[in-house]
Formats: C-alpha cells, structure tokens, sequence
C-alpha cells in the first residue's frame, strides 16, 4: 500500500492576556460577581516575556523537547527558560499588540475597530514582523477618538483592551441587531479562530518554502461554530482562513468532533491524498477564545499566574509519499464504535489495541504514544489531575492485561513511551497533535520508529447522546531507531 505523509506542521501561541475576561468561565463569572472578579483575573495576568519563556511554551512551538520538563522542577512557571526565543522554525509565540492587528485584518464586515493611536502602534509592529505582514499591516486603520467613543457606546459591543494603554483600544461590535449566533462574543471567538490558524499555515508555507497555490484543500479541525439564526453551526471556517493566509486555489470544509477532530482531520486528509483526489491537504485549527481562563479560579486561589493566557493554532501538511516524510499508516485507523460504550476501557480498546492488532504490533512496537497532552500544571490545581499520565497508564495497563507486559513493568513503560503534558487547555489543539511536530523530528532523524496517536471526544456535550467519540493512527519513519 502507498501511503500517504505527513510532510510539515507549524505551530503557534498568541498571547492574549487581556482577552482572558472572555473565556467562557471568566466572563460567566465577572456577569455574576463583577468588578471584584474582574480585579482578581487583572491580579493573575502573566508579561509576555514570562510567557515566552514558561517551558511548555517552549516545547509546544519546538524550541526545546518534552524530555527537557522532565528535568525541570516544578512549579514550570517559577523556573523560565533562559534566553527563550518567540520565534522557533515551527512558528512563534505572538505578542497581544500584534494579535490585535490579525485580529482587525481577518475582520471583512467592518465588526472590529481600533482606536487611532493604538492602531498605528500596532500596523508598526505588524510591518516589523519577520514573515512580512505588510498586507495585514494595511487593513489596520484606526478610529478617531470621537467616532470610537460613540462605537464604543453601541448595546452590544465588546470593548479590546491592551497592556500598556488606558482604556479600550478597540472594540468588536455585534454583526446583526436581531441574531444571537452574531453577536460580538462570538463573532470575537470566530475571528480569534481564524486569525490563529492564519498565522500558523503563514508559517507552514515560510518555513518550508511551499507555493501557497500548492495547497487545493483545507480541513479545518477547530471547535467554533460559524453561521447565522438559520445554521448556528453550519459556516465552513476552512475557506476564510485560506483566503486570509493566501491559498488563492484552496477549497475546503470544517470537521466536527469535539476534541477528536484533529485526529478525524488528518485520516479524512489522508485518505483524499492516498485517494488522490487532491495531491495536498492542508489541516488547520486556530485557537479557542472560549478556553481561556477556564481554570482562572484555582490559579488566583493558589497565588500563581493564570496560565490559560494563550490561543494555539497548528497546520499540518499531508502530502504523497516523498520517499522521507513520515508515513501515516491508514491501516492502523482506530475508532470508537457506537457498540462499545464509554467506558474507557473499551474506548482505549477500540482506539489502540484493536488497530495495534490488526497490523500485528505490539503494544511495545510503539515507540512514543501522542495522546492529550493537556499541562498538568494547569489542570491539577482545579483537581482534574494529570490527564496524559492517566491516558499513560491505561494503556500500559491494556498491555498488561494482554500479557505484554508484566504489572510491574507499567511504570517503566509509561516512562518509556509517554511524555509530560505541554499544551494549553485548547480542547481539540491538545489531543495528540502537539507532539505531531516532535515525533516527525524524532523519526526523520531515526530516533523514533513508530509514533501512535489517539484522541478522544465528549459527544455527550451537546446533549445529543451519552456517547464518547475517539480516533487513532500510527506514523511511521524511514529508518530503524537509532542506539
């Protein structure tokens, strides 16, 4: 069988501390406390520079590995990176006066507006960035300060706020007065979106020298929903953020699955590429406007910075076989069954022991498993605990349990074939594609052989059923691993 590859993946943070008062949990929370709420979120927010050099932001966009947080004490926040860089040659982390102008310049319904003064700071940032962001540079105009202050005072409107300045810098008003779906908030979340996914598939084609015109088709894996009163969810974000990022021959539709929708993505892609229906598939998500902050409370309560300051984006090229890329093998696709319940269990069952069998692996053939790769250092303190290590375990376990592996040798092998958790609490951004950049690094440079990579879902969020969903597939390298 030819198989198709993985060929490149790019990815990116956008700092967004101000933005945090809009995740979901923060802006509930200021409707039902108010200022006071608002104050303590303002408390908790992190410098730029300090998230620059926090190490699993170092490790989401490849500066260094997974393995260098092992060796790294904890609390990560209390020990930066020295020296860390913004930029990687997987992409970069963004500065919020930036983001902004991404922001303004993904806006094609005049929604966004910008105060003057902070407008012209922010188009002089863009022009000084390194991938040449001159075109969005232009779409930054500003709002005298007469005409912003009525926009200001629009119902509805969302006033943008940016360290440094007084006052609001901007706003997002409302794109339809008898909508809900378009309301400011949303349309806020559904512009951070594409904004994100832009700046990283601006990346992708940099970094790799790739021919915009290359790319036919775009699958975009991201948890927003774009539409109107008529189809809340039915809009296709793919096509906006190719036009954004300069596809000009790309067409392309929206995945949806929750957290899994990655991991659908890369096989739907796969399998057109292998189909040869189109010759490159690109898989894009951008960043969940909604997520941050969803843990602000613990954070404040233990004296720490709130660490969900952060929208991710990645893009991921899946092309024919090159004769090096990593292949994705399609005859190790897993998926969760609706005959086998939720159980986790049979979720892990259905996700990897069945495919592993099916091409007659092991579990031990596995040289690293991707899976979600949520920061503990987010998620413990609000009681949720070590989710990759716990994903770890019950796979190690179902090896066990058929014999592989001895009891006393699960520790060993969730050591050996699992890594700590470094992505942001994104939902679809940390299943399993964060490692997607270091495990092609690993198996072009023969440290790797096979790389297994599994996602879940919680269908059962949109009260439409009590089921889970997953899928799972295997890259695999050209060369044996190396001693």
């Amino acid at each position: 069988m030819e198989h198709p590859v993985i060929s490149a993946a790019s990815y990116v943070l956008c700092h967004t501390p101000q933005m945090v008062r809009y995740g979901s949990k923060p802006s509930r929370e200021i409707a039902k406390d108010g200022q006071g709420v608002a104050d303590r979120i303002g408390g908790a927010l992190r410098s730029f520079d300090d998230a620059v050099a926090y190490p699993p932001n170092q490790v989401f966009i490849g500066n260094t590995s997974p393995a260098d947080l092992r060796e790294r004490e904890r609390p990560w926040w209390r020990h930066p990176v020295a020296d860390a860089s913004r930029f990687s040659s997987w992409g970069e982390i963004m500065p919020e006066i930036e983001f902004l102008g991404l922001l303004k310049a993904a806006d094609q319904f005049d929604v966004v507006h910008l105060r003057a003064d902070a407008a012209s700071d922010i188009q002089q940032a863009l022009k000084r960035h390194p991938l040449g962001l001159a075109v969005e540079a232009e779409r930054v105009i500003g709002v005298p300060p007469e005409k912003f202050d009525h926009l200001t005072r629009q119902p509805g409107s969302l006033p943008l706020y940016l360290d440094g300045y007084s006052g609001p810098v901007g706003c997002v008003l409302v794109g339809h007065d008898e909508d809900t779906n378009l309301v400011a908030h949303i349309l806020l979340e559904n512009l951070a979106t594409k904004a994100s996914a832009a700046l990283a598939v601006r990346h992708l084609i940099a970094e790799h020298g790739l021919d915009p015109a290359s790319i036919p088709y775009v699958l975009n894996c991201g948890e927003e929903a774009v539409g109107d009163r008529y189809q809340r969810g039915g809009g296709s974000l793919s096509k906006a953020i190719a036009e954004q990022a300069g596809l000009t021959d790309a067409s392309g539709s929206d995945t949806k699955a929750f957290c899994c929708a990655p991991a659908h993505s890369i096989v739907e892609g796969a399998a057109l590429v292998q189909a040869r229906v189109f010759d490159n598939v690109l898989v894009v998500g951008g960043g969940s406007l909604a997520k941050l902050g969803m843990k602000f409370r613990s954070h404040v309560e233990k004296e720490m910075p709130i660490l969900e300051d952060v929208l991710a984006g990645v893009a991921i090229l899946i092309a024919p076989d090159d004769g090096h890329s990593p292949l994705i093998r399609l005859d190790t696709v897993g998926r969760h069954r609706v005959a086998s319940g939720s159980s986790q269990q049979s979720v892990m069952q259905d996700l990897v022991r069945d495919p592993l069998r099916r091409v007659g692996w092991r579990f031990t053939d596995i040289d690293l498993y991707a899976t979600e790769m949520h920061n503990p250092e987010v998620t413990e303190p609000s009681g949720s605990g070590n989710v990759p290590d716990r994903n770890y375990k019950m796979i190690a376990s179902l090896a066990a349990l058929d014999g592989e592996i001895g009891r006393d040798e699960i520790a060993a092998f969730v050591a050996e074939r699992g890594t700590l958790g470094f992505s942001p609490t994104q939902g679809h951004i940390a299943a399993a594609v964060p490692l997607l950049g270091h495990a092609l690094r690993d198996l072009k440079e023969g440290r790797s052989r096979r790389v297994f990579f599994l996602a879940k879902g919680s269908l059962f969020l949109g009260k439409m059923t009590n089921m889970s969903d997953g899928m799972s597939f295997a890259i695999e390298g050209r060369e044996k691993p190396s001693d």
